[in-house]
């Protein structure tokens, strides 16, 4: 494997064991070591590809980021109505956050972490469901009296409300935890011509949007150094 082939591994695989320490501990009480030693490298490997634990944060919170962009530029290219595209993009991100060790960390990041200057996947989802609320507003698909404003608080907070239950219990995140959400709240969201049209356990539109990325099963993967440890690439 060339040298430059084993750095990206190397690094992906600490943001990996990164994201997986932030998962089950949070962000104050994860320590580099830990991560070190869970992504199978030594220390000297950690700071060659790191400067520090909040640099290695921030890689993975844009992991996260560019996952949950790929859902929302995908279901923003649906030509669905702005309702069903909403259903089908949660779904998308449910199902990420189940099967996504990397995402589901960001969110926590975006908790455990307070800086203006890192993104915020809860107001990037936000943004989404404000700016489908606002278009299903224009397609006149919003029943009488429901404001996009009020309408985008209330399945933002259920949606991201979602990841917070599934740390302790993944059933939270579960396809039909979401189906049962939109099956109540779709009939008093959407105008009653457009109800029949929805379906609340999402259609095929964004179907692979919510696919884990190549991250997953990297901590796997065969070492030939003592003691599992890889040293940094520079000198591997």
């Amino acid at each position: 494997m060339r040298k430059q082939e084993r750095a990206e591994r190397t690094r992906r695989a600490l943001i990996h064991s990164a994201a997986a320490a932030f998962d089950e501990y949070g962000y104050a009480s994860s320590r580099v070591s830990g991560i070190s030693a869970r992504a199978g490298v030594s220390t000297g490997a950690f700071h060659f590809h790191f400067e520090d634990k909040e640099s290695l944060a921030a890689a993975v919170e844009s992991e996260a980021r560019e996952a949950l962009l790929t859902i929302t530029r995908c279901a923003d290219s649906s030509d669905e109505p702005a309702l069903q595209v909403l259903a089908d993009a949660s779904h998308a991100m449910v199902s990420r956050l189940r099967s996504d060790l990397v995402v589901r960390a960001g969110f926590r990041l975006s908790c455990d972490v307070s800086d203006a200057t890192r993104p915020d996947l809860r107001r990037q989802w936000q943004d989404f469901v404000r700016r489908q609320l606002v278009r299903a507003g224009s397609e006149g698909a919003l029943a009488e009296g429901v404001a996009p404003q009020d309408a985008a608080t209330v399945i933002t907070a259920s949606t991201t409300g979602l990841e917070v239950l599934g740390r302790g219990d993944q059933a939270w995140l579960s396809r039909e935890a979401v189906t049962a959400f939109w099956r109540l709240l779709l009939p008093r969201l959407a105008a009653s011509h457009m109800v029949g049209r929805l379906d609340p356990a999402g259609s095929d539109v964004t179907a692979g949007c919510g696919d884990a990325g190549p991250l997953e099963g990297l901590l796997e993967r065969p070492s030939n150094r003592p003691g599992g440890m890889v040293e940094p690439d520079c000198i591997a």
